[in-house]
C-alpha cells in the first residue's frame, strides 16, 4: 500500500527476466519500511518463476557460506555438472566435499554457474532478504552473481538496510522511504483490529511516521499514543519494541523463558527443544508467542517475525542468563555441528579459557579451507581475546588480520594485525605481522605505509629468521618501485648479500630453501638497480634462472620468477608464461589474482601491434581491479590505458581515466600511476600540436622520476621533451636532456631505450647526418616489437627528409609510418604522416577504411576466445559471465564482422587483431 511507483518499477523487471533479461535491485530502507513486503508482493507476481531464497540472521553471520548454502540449496543436485574447478570449490564451502582448500573468487564463479545454468529451463528468482544479517562470504558471492548476470531469466532481488549496503553498494538500488500520509491512514484503517476513529488513523498515521511496520503496531493498539498533540514523529525502532514488548508482557515467565531461548540459540528448533528440555521449560510457550504474533513457526526453525524483535528480546536478557543459555546451546547442538558449538561456549565464557580458544582457532582454520574468510577472521579474532598465552594470542590475531586481508575487509585487517604485533613475543613474530600489514597496506591503503611496514618488518626478522627478511624487503623493494623510491630500493636491496649468507637450509624461518632465497634477493637487487638506473639486468636473469631450475616452483617462487621476467622486458617470454597464467587462474576461478596478470600482458601488448587486445585486456583488469578493492592495480590499469587511448588521439577518454589514475596515485602514493597519468597526456598533447602542454607535462614527469633518484630510461619521458622542445627551438636545452638520458640508456643496454636515444640524438643532428643516425635508430627497433615506436621513428625521418629537400626519399617512411599508424590506430600520428606525404607532393590517399570494426573490448575477448576453439560454456567459466551472455555477445560479433560461423571467426582473427578500436574515425 503506497508503492505503486516501486511495484511498477519491479514489475518491469519482472517482465524482463521473464524474455532473458535479467534484473537487479537491491531495496535499501531503515527497519520496518516494506522492504520483505515488498518482495514478497512481488514475488506473487512473478509467476513461474523458481525461487532461491534466503533471510539473513544474526545468529548464522559467522557461519561460512550459510546464506549461499539456502539460495542454492534446490539446485545443488546440478553441483558436479559445472567445471570441476568450480564444482571442487562450492563443494569445499558449502561442506559437501571434504577435501581440498576453495577460493573464495572461484566459489563465487561457481554460484553465478550454477545459477545461470538453472536459468536455462526457466525464470529464476534469487532473494536475499535482511542481506545486511548475511555472512559476509555469501553476500559477497551473492554480489558477484548479481553484478555478471546480463541476458539471462534470472531476477535478483536484496533487501537491506540503510547504510549496511556495502557489499552491494555498486548494483542498482531503490530506496524505499515513508509512505504518503494517505497510504499510511489506509494502512491503519486495514490492520486495526477494530474501527479507527478520524483521530485515532490520523494519530496512528503521524505516530508512524510513514513506517508501515510502526503503523501496524500502533494501529492494533491506538489507545497508547494518548490524546496529546505530536511535537515530533516516534522513534520507528522503538515504537516497534514498545509494542511487542506489551506483547511479551502477556507471557507467563516460562513463556518468556523460551523466547529468550530461541533469540540466543538463532531459532534452530532441536537446539531450542534441548536448551528448553535442560531448563524443564514447556515448549508450548511457543505456541502463545505464535497467536501473539511474536514468533512463527516451521518444522525446524523458530522465527521471530521481525529482526526488531528478536533484538529487543534478546538485549532484555541479563548478561548471566545469556552466558547460561549459550552454555545450555553448546551442549545441545547436533553432535556434527561443531562450529555452532564452539561460538556458543565462546560466547557462554567469562575471562579467558584456552579450551575455548583452541576450538574458535579450528573453526577459523575450517573457515579458510572453505573460503569463508570473513568468518575465519573473526573466529580466529575471538580465539585470541580468550588466550592466555601470548604467543598464542599473537598468532591468533595475525591470522584473523590475514584472513580479513584475504576476504577484502582491509579497513578491518589493520587493527587486528596490530594487536598481533603488540602480544608478540619475540621480533620474529611480530615482523610477521608487520610484513602482513605490509601486504594490506600494499593492495589497498598507503604505499608508503607499506614500504615503512615491510622495511621495518623485515629489520625485526634479521636475526632470528634471515630468509623471511629477504622475502620481506623484497616485497619492499617491489612497493618501491610503484612509489618511485629508488633510494630506499637500493638501501634495501644492500641488505641481501649478507641475508642470504646467513641463509641455508637449517636457517631458522621459512621462507624458502637457501637457493630459492638466492635468487629472489637478486631478482629484488635487479628491480632496485633497474629503477634506480644502474646495471641490474645480470642480477634479474640470474634470479630467474635459479627459480626455474627449482624444478616445481611453490606459489612464491613462481610470482618472484614472473616478476623478474616482466622487469626484463623479453616480451615473447613474458607474454607466453603470462597468457599461460592467466589461463591457469580462469580454469580454476581464482578471479582475485587476474587484475595484476591481465595489467601485465596489456602493458606487453600495448608495446606491440596488439593494441585491440591491450585495451580488452586493460578494461577487464580495471574491471576486476575495482570490484575487489585491489587500488594498485586498479590505478597501474587507469594509467595504462589512459596512455594506450592517448596514442589513439582519443582525447576525452584519456585525460578522463588519466584523471582517475592520478586520483588513486595521489590517495595511495602510487607515483607510478601519477607518472604514466601525466605522460599519457602529454604524449596526447604532443599528438596534438600543443607543444607547451606537452613540454610542461613531459617536464613534470621528469621532475618527479628525478626528486626520487629515478633513473630508469623506460620510465624517462626524455626522448619526446627532446623532440618537443626542438619544435619550440629550444636546442640548447634539448641537447641537455638528450645527454642526461643516453647515459641512462647505455647503462641499462635494452634496445627499446636505446632506439629511442637514438632517435633524439638524430632529431639534434644535422642534415648529412640523418640517414646514419636514423638508421642507427630503426635497427635498434628492429629488435623490439614497440611498432608505435618504431612508426614515430619513421615519421620524424620523413619530415627531416623532406625538410632537407630530399623528397621523393621522405616518402618511404611516411608511407610506412603511416600505414602503421593506421593498423594501430593512431589516427592523430596518422594525420601528421599524411600531412608530411601532402608536403613532399605525393597526395595523400584518403585513410584505408578497411574492414568495419566496431568490437567492444569485451566482445573482443570472447572472439578470440572463441576463435580459439572453445565452446561457449567454457568461454563463459574463463570471464565469468553466464553462456546466454556469451551467446549474446557473439550475436554482436558476427552481426560486425558479417559473418555466421565459428569456423569464419577463426579465420578474422589476424585481421581482428590488426584493426583498430571502434572509436577511431
Amino acid at each position: 500500500m503506497g508503492r505503486e511507483d516501486e511495484q511498477r518499477t519491479l514489475d518491469a523487471l519482472v517482465s524482463g527476466a521473464r524474455v532473458g533479461q535479467s534484473g537487479v535491485l537491491v531495496l535499501s530502507g531503515d527497519a520496518g519500511i516494506g522492504k520483505s513486503a515488498l518482495v514478497a508482493d512481488t514475488l506473487e507476481r512473478a509467476t513461474g518463476f523458481r525461487v532461491l531464497r534466503c533471510v539473513g540472521t544474526p545468529a548464522e553471520r559467522e557461519l561460512p557460506f550459510a546464506g549461499l548454502a539456502r539460495v542454492l540449496h534446490p539446485i545443488l543436485p546440478s553441483l558436479d555438472d559445472l567445471p570441476e574447478p568450480q564444482a571442487h570449490a562450492l563443494g569445499v564451502a558449502l561442506a559437501l566435499r571434504s577435501e581440498g582448500v576453495a577460493d573464495r573468487f572461484a566459489v563465487s564463479a561457481a554460484a553465478l554457474t550454477l545459477v545461470t545454468r538453472a536459468a536455462e529451463s526457466g525464470p529464476l528468482a534469487v532473494v536475499v532478504d535482511d542481506a545486511h544479517l548475511l555472512d559476509t562470504s555469501s553476500a559477497q558471492a551473492l554480489a558477484f552473481v548479481a553484478r555478471r548476470v546480463l541476458v539471462d531469466s534470472v531476477l535478483v532481488l536484496v533487501a537491506v538496510r540503510t547504510g549496511e549496503a556495502e557489499a552491494w553498494g555498486d548494483l542498482p538500488t531503490l530506496h524505499l522511504g515513508p509512505i504518503a500520509a494517505d497510504a499510511a491512514e489506509r494502512l491503519a484503517d486495514d490492520v486495526a483490529p477494530t474501527a479507527l476513529t478520524a483521530d485515532q488513523r490520523r494519530r496512528v498515521a503521524d505516530g508512524g511516521a510513514g513506517n508501515p511496520l510502526a503503523i501496524r503496531a500502533l494501529a492494533q493498539e491506538p489507545e497508547v499514543l494518548g490524546a496529546g498533540p505530536f511535537t515530533h514523529a516516534l522513534e520507528v525502532p522503538q515504537v516497534v519494541a514498545d509494542a511487542f514488548a506489551r506483547r511479551v508482557a502477556g507471557l507467563d515467565p516460562d513463556q518468556l523463558r523460551v523466547l529468550r531461548v530461541v533469540a540466543v540459540t538463532g531459532g534452530d528448533l532441536p537446539t531450542v527443544a534441548g536448551v528448553c528440555r535442560s531448563l524443564g521449560v514447556p515448549l508450548d510457550g511457543l505456541e502463545r508467542a505464535e497467536e501473539l504474533r511474536i514468533v512463527t513457526l516451521t518444522a525446524y526453525r523458530v522465527d521471530f517475525t521481525h529482526p526488531l524483535v528478536g533484538s529487543a528480546v534478546l538485549a532484555g536478557i541479563p548478561p548471566g542468563e545469556r552466558r547460561r543459555l549459550h552454555a545450555l546451546a553448546a551442549r545441545a547442538v547436533a553432535p556434527g555441528e561443531t562450529d555452532r558449538r564452539a561460538w556458543h561456549r565462546s560466547e557462554a565464557t567469562l575471562g579467558l579459557d584456552d579450551d575455548v580458544a583452541v576450538e574458535l582457532d579450528e573453526v577459523g582454520h575450517r573457515a579458510s579451507a572453505r573460503g569463508a574468510f570473513a568468518v575465519a577472521s573473526s573466529a580466529h579474532e575471538r580465539a585470541a581475546t580468550l588466550s592466555t598465552d601470548a604467543a598464542a594470542r599473537a598468532r591468533r590475531f595475525l591470522a584473523a588480520g590475514e584472513a580479513a586481508w584475504l576476504a577484502g575487509e582491509d579497513s578491518r585487517a589493520p587493527s587486528l594485525l596490530d594487536e598481533a604485533v603488540r602480544h608478540a613475543p619475540d621480533p620474529v613474530q611480530r615482523a610477521r605481522a608487520r610484513a602482513m600489514a605490509g601486504q594490506v597496506a600494499a593492495r589497498g591503503g598507503s604505499l608508503e605505509e607499506a614500504r615503512d611496514l615491510l622495511l621495518a618488518a623485515a629489520s625485526e626478522a634479521e636475526e632470528g629468521a634471515p630468509d623471511e627478511a629477504v622475502v620481506m624487503y623484497a616485497a619492499a623493494i617491489d612497493s618501491c618501485f610503484y612509489l618511485l623510491d629508488a633510494r630506499s630500493a637500493l638501501a634495501a636491496a644492500a641488505r641481501l648479500p649478507g641475508l642470504v649468507a646467513r641463509t641455508g637450509e637449517d636457517a631458522p624461518g621459512h621462507g624458502g630453501t637457501s637457493a630459492s632465497i638466492a635468487s629472489i634477493a637478486s631478482i629484488a637487487t635487479g628491480m632496485a638497480r633497474g629503477l634506480a638506473g644502474e646495471p641490474g639486468l645480470e642480477a634479474l636473469r640470474a634470479g630467474v634462472e635459479g627459480l626455474v631450475a627449482q624444478g616445481e616452483p611453490t606459489p612464491q617462487e613462481a610470482d618472484w620468477a614472473l616478476t623478474g621476467l616482466l622487469y626484463l622486458r623479453e616480451v615473447g617470454d613474458v607474454r607466453d608464461l603470462l597468457r599461460e597464467s592467466i589461463e591457469a587462474r580462469r580454469r580454476s576461478s581464482e578471479v582475485g589474482h587476474l587484475p595484476h596478470l591481465l595489467f601485465h600482458l596489456a602493458r606487453s601488448d600495448a608495446t606491440t601491434d596488439r593494441w585491440s587486445w591491450a585495451e580488452a585486456l586493460y578494461g577487464e583488469a580495471v574491471d576486476l581491479a575495482r570490484e575487489f578493492g585491489q587500488l594498485t592495480e586498479l590505478g597501474a590499469s587507469l594509467a595504462g590505458l589512459s596512455q594506450l587511448l592517448s596514442r589513439q588521439g582519443r582525447s576525452d577518454e584519456c585525460r578522463r581515466l588519466a584523471a582517475e589514475a592520478s586520483g588513486v596515485g595521489e590517495r595511495r602514493d602510487l607515483r607510478l600511476a601519477s607518472v604514466w597519468a601525466g605522460f599519457a597526456v602529454a604524449e596526447l598533447d604532443l599528438s596534438l600540436g600543443d607543444v607547451d602542454s606537452a613540454i610542461t607535462g613531459f617536464s613534470a614527469v621528469a621532475q618527479q622520476l628525478d626528486a626520487f633518484d629515478v633513473g630508469d630510461p623506460d620510465l624517462s619521458p626524455a626522448p619526446d621533451l627532446v623532440e618537443a622542445l626542438l619544435r619550440r627551438g629550444e636546442r640548447d636545452r634539448a641537447l641537455q636532456v638528450h645527454d642526461a638520458f643516453v647515459v641512462r640508456a647505455r647503462r641499462k643496454a635494452r634496445p627499446w631505450s636505446l632506439a629511442r636515444a637514438a632517435r633524439a640524438f638524430a632529431l639534434l643532428g644535422d642534415d648529412d647526418e640523418l640517414d646514419e643516425r636514423f638508421g642507427a635508430a630503426l635497427r635498434l627497433h628492429d629488435e623490439g616489437p614497440d611498432t608505435f615506436e618504431r612508426a614515430r621513428t619513421l615519421l620524424l625521418l620523413g619530415a627531416r627528409l623532406r625538410r632537407a629537400r630530399r623528397r621523393v626519399e621522405a616518402r618511404g617512411p611516411l608511407e610506412e609510418a603511416r600505414a602503421d599508424f593506421e593498423r594501430l590506430g593512431a589516427r592523430l600520428w596518422a594525420d601528421d604522416a599524411s600531412a608530411e606525404l601532402e608536403a613532399t607532393g605525393l597526395r595523400a590517399r584518403a585513410r584505408r577504411a578497411g574492414p568495419v570494426l566496431d568490437l567492444t573490448a569485451r566482445e573482443l575477448q570472447i572472439a578470440e576466445l572463441l576463435g580459439e576453439g572453445r565452446t561457449t560454456r567454457e568461454v563463459a567459466a574463463a570471464l565469468f559471465l553466464s553462456p546466454k551472455t556469451v551467446e549474446y555477445h557473439l550475436r554482436h560479433v558476427y552481426t560486425k564482422l558479417d559473418i555466421t560461423s565459428r569456423a569464419e571467426l577463426r579465420d578474422r582473427l589476424p585481421d581482428i587483431a590488426s584493426q583498430p578500436h571502434p572509436s577511431h574515425p
